[in-house]
């Protein structure tokens, strides 16, 4: 009799528990093992009599399939954190990939003008977008462009290192009037079509 009342005990008790952990788990994908492992357990409670009968440790079965639960956890947190990590790669790759062929384009699109014109090249191109949006036009913030003297022009344009040109700001200083970067920086908008951002000429000489 003693053993009954054991037995329903256990199973009230149980239950009660259950529910409250049912209430603690948040919802999500670990939801639906907690109450896979709380239904198994709540039928071997139940079996409880038939185990006595076959001398069958419940108490170690149940520590076992715990275990077992908690070290699955641990490893799909592992996976979680390796899919995060390898996301993240293949993000950074896609950004660097997307502004190296947004350069390319860019550089394509102005390289006949600039030769014609100025015997000027582009050098390098730098973009600034948004901090913590996404690499797209319409988070973009500023392009900075790097402008030589053309190989093939050269000699064509008196050199000046070093002149910065701020699009929002005023005309370029006296020191720069040999180089026409003005003339170069209202061709790339231009052409760029760059009217609601900013743009900055940098100068840097001779090509090498």
């Amino acid at each position: 009799m003693e053993l009954i009342i054991n037995w329903v005990s256990q199973i009230i008790i149980f239950i009660l528990l259950a529910t409250i952990i049912d209430l603690v788990v948040p919802a999500g994908s670990m939801k639906k093992y907690v109450k896979f492992v709380i239904g198994l357990i709540l039928i071997l409670i139940f079996l409880q009599p038939i185990f006595h009968l076959l001398n069958f440790d419940i108490e170690q079965a149940v520590k076992t399939t715990f275990d077992e639960v908690l070290n699955d956890n641990s490893q799909t947190k592992d996976v979680e954190n390796l899919i995060e990590f390898q996301k993240s790669e293949i993000e950074s790759s896609a950004n660097a990939y997307i502004l190296e062929q947004l350069a390319v384009q860019m550089e394509d699109l102005v390289k006949a003008p600039l030769l014609d014109n100025y015997q000027a090249e582009i050098q390098n191109i730098d973009f600034q977008f948004r901090e913590g949006t996404a690499y797209s036009y319409e988070e973009l913030e500023e392009v900075k462009v790097y402008l030589r003297e053309s190989e093939a022009g050269e000699g064509a344009v008196n050199a000046v290192n070093d002149v910065v040109i701020d699009t929002r700001e005023e005309n370029p200083s006296s020191k720069a009037k040999d180089v026409d970067v003005q003339g170069m920086e209202t061709l790339l908008r231009q052409i760029w079509e760059l009217s609601d951002k900013k743009l900055t000429v940098i100068w840097e000489g001779g090509a090498s």
